[in-house]
């Protein structure tokens, strides 16, 4: 149970925090016609924090940073995409029926693919919080901890997404997603230049 336990806390306390993936779900719950219709970012953000979750208990995950070219190439092209996916959103208003532009299933998934595996931050704080905490357990304890920091992960990703789907019906002037567009964008351009900063 203790593994469980902190497995859920560690968890929590990592993916909690506001930041471009958990705005971007959110957003995606909001502006789609149906819940079903966010699903494809909501299952690419959950399986990528999967991935990380898996490779930072692991141990795989530090290999990527032995070669500075992966480094460089992660980070170039995160920046860029960053920059035009915060202009996109930036410029998304509703439209006269008050409805929005909505992205394609293939949009959300390479957003979703960029803002889960393209954040040095979300990296580090896999490898470096949920990898070193991983470290005390072995076995089935080991087994238990992981299930636990995925499960909190994708029941949260789900959860967000419902809320968005909840606001959306709520939000009939459009007024609450302009300025979550806003938001978002600006938290999406902030990451671009923490990454182009963090190159040099």
């Amino acid at each position: 149970m203790e593994a469980i336990f902190h497995g859920v806390l560690l968890a929590l306390g990592l993916i909690l925090p506001l930041g471009v993936q958990n705005v971007f779900i959110f957003s995606q719950g909001a502006t789609q016609t149906q819940f079903v219709r966010a699903l494809p970012a909501t299952i690419t953000a959950a399986v990528c924090d999967t991935l990380l979750i898996l490779l930072a208990i692991f141990g795989l995950s530090a290999i990527v940073f032995q070669f500075e070219w992966i480094r460089v190439a992660l980070m170039s092209g995160g920046s860029l995409f960053l920059l035009y996916m915060g202009y996109t959103i930036w410029t998304s208003v509703p439209k006269a029926d008050g409805n929005y532009h909505v992205l394609t299933t293939r949009e959300q998934t390479l957003f979703a693919l960029s803002v889960s595996l393209l954040n040095p931050h979300a990296i580090l704080d896999t490898i470096g919080v949920i990898g070193t905490s991983a470290l005390k357990y072995s076995g089935a304890e080991q087994a238990l901890f992981t299930g636990a920091c995925i499960a909190v992960s994708w029941l949260w990703f789900i959860s967000l997404t419902f809320a968005g789907r909840v606001i959306g019906k709520i939000d009939h002037t459009g007024g609450f997603m302009k300025l979550l567009n806003k938001l978002s964008a600006l938290f999406i351009w902030g990451t671009a230049v923490y990454l182009i900063i963090g190159l040099f």
